[in-house]
Formats: C-alpha cells, structure tokens, sequence
C-alpha cells in the first residue's frame, strides 16, 4: 500500500529501502540518512536541489506511523532567541512619496548576520513576531538609497489550499504538477 508523507507517494518497496539503509548505516545521522534517501529514490526539487527537508518531515511521520526507527537526534534544536540590537532600534519615519524615493533595491538575505538581522527586525516590528518560515523561501531586505524601507519573506506554498486551488481551476493532478509555480 502507497503512504503519502510531504507530498510524495512512498511505496512499500521504498520504505524497505529506508529501513534497510538505516540498518546498514547506524552511524548516520538524521540529516544524512535524509540526504542519502532523497539519492536513493532521486527526490529533487524543481532547481535540481535535495528535498532533504522534506524527507526529513516525512521520516519523522513515518515513524510515528511505526513503518522506521530512525536514529536519537544527535543535538536538541536550539531555541530561536532573538535579542534586539540597535541595529533594528526605530529610524526617522519616511514621510516622502514614493517618486521622490531612491530607485528600490531588492537585497537577497544571505545566512549568517543578514538571515540573523532579518529575523531581529521581523521580530521586533511584525505584529506576529518571527517564525521559521516553512519550505523553501526567498527573503529580502529593500533599501531606498541607504535607508532600509522593508522586509520581504517568501515561501513554499501550502500542499492543499481548497480556496486556492477552486479559484485557480485545478484537479488534484494539476496541482501536484503545479505548486512550485505558487508562493505565499
């Protein structure tokens, strides 16, 4: 019987096939073992890349269904503590109109201190505070001139959105297909 974890079909064969490399490899860790299935069973995102976060999700599900028994994790996930720097402290309010701005400049966040700094600004003006954003993402810092006039976070859209998927006319099969074509 097929099981569906994290939008992808597994079948009995395959869940052999990770039970079979976790025994043959006790030394792994989680995120490995992810990256070697997403080899194994050639599971890539659109760009090519590993869905090693997915597979990630789908193991973890996949055992609370009693199908694997992965590893111990090998460290607790850290706790996101974001303190405020004065890096973020209050600027002058622009009050100019948009015409009379710089041209916008779209930065893309890096990780380290830029992944940090955005997560600190988000943090401390956005009324929902920050939260890791799920899946793939893109986001960025824009700037008028040197004065830094917004913050904007990308990221993968949700498997299953009724409203959604009405509104643009898709089947179930078009919206696998198609799903990399829509962000949040």
């Amino acid at each position: 019987m097929m099981r569906r974890y994290s939008g992808r079909d597994f079948t009995p064969q395959e869940i052999a096939l990770i039970r079979e490399l976790i025994a043959k490899n006790p030394e792994y860790t989680r995120a490995e073992l992810s990256r070697q299935v997403c080899e194994l069973l050639h599971w890539y995102k659109i760009d090519g890349g590993s869905k090693a976060m997915s597979c990630r999700v789908a193991m973890l599900r996949m055992q609370d269904d009693d199908l694997i028994q992965l590893p111990a994790p090998t460290r607790k996930r850290p706790e996101a503590r974001i303190r405020f720097t004065a890096a973020t402290d209050p600027e002058q309010v622009l009050t100019a109109a948009v015409h009379e701005l710089p041209q916008l400049q779209f930065h893309n966040v890096r990780k380290g201190k830029q992944s940090s700094l955005w997560n600190e600004y988000i943090h401390r003006y956005h009324y929902l505070v920050y939260k890791t954003l799920p899946g793939a993402q893109m986001r960025y810092f824009v700037t008028a001139g040197d004065q830094l006039v917004a913050l904007l976070g990308f990221g993968a859209s949700a498997w299953q959105c009724a409203p959604r998927d009405n509104y643009i006319g898709w089947s179930h099969e078009q919206r696998k297909q198609n799903l990399h074509l829509i962000i949040n």
